[in-house]
């Protein structure tokens, strides 16, 4: 019996440590990374500017820019191919997928962060190709 009480405890305590902070779903981001082979090829492609990208724990910020009158009807997604590319470290395919449908000649700014944890591969880091810009980004988690 009391062996059966310490299991359950060490069990208890397993399940405690095993769910804490690596698998809360809460995140400080504006928006989730898609992860969809589908969405990477056929989501909008219209015209976008990365300016700059950068990482800050597990939201990584972007800031573009696009023609429109005030970018507050652009639909924007961040969108993972899905696959990885076995090296090291192993890499991933990402695109900015923007849908633009205002017809002014403004270039507007924008900046929004996308949780990438959904982009986890064994290890502790991965690299990130991502369409329009120019550098790799290396996430270490």
């Amino acid at each position: 019996m009391m062996q059966k009480t310490i299991t359950s405890m060490l069990l208890a305590a397993f399940v405690i440590v095993a769910c804490s902070n690596d698998d809360d779903v809460s995140t400080n981001c504006d928006r989730f990374t898609v992860v969809s082979s589908e969405q990477f090829e056929n989501a909008p492609k219209d015209e976008v500017t990365i300016n700059s990208i950068s990482i800050n724990d597990n939201c990584l910020k972007i800031n573009f820019s696009a023609s429109g009158c005030d970018g507050d009807s652009w639909e924007v997604l961040f969108i993972d191919s899905g696959g990885v590319l076995f090296s090291l470290p192993p890499q991933r395919n990402l695109r900015l997928s923007l849908k633009n449908e205002e017809l002014c000649e403004a270039f507007i700014t924008k900046e929004l962060t996308f949780d990438i944890r959904a982009l986890h591969v064994s290890g502790n880091q991965v690299l990130l190709n991502i369409q329009n810009f120019d550098e790799q980004i290396l996430y270490e988690y």
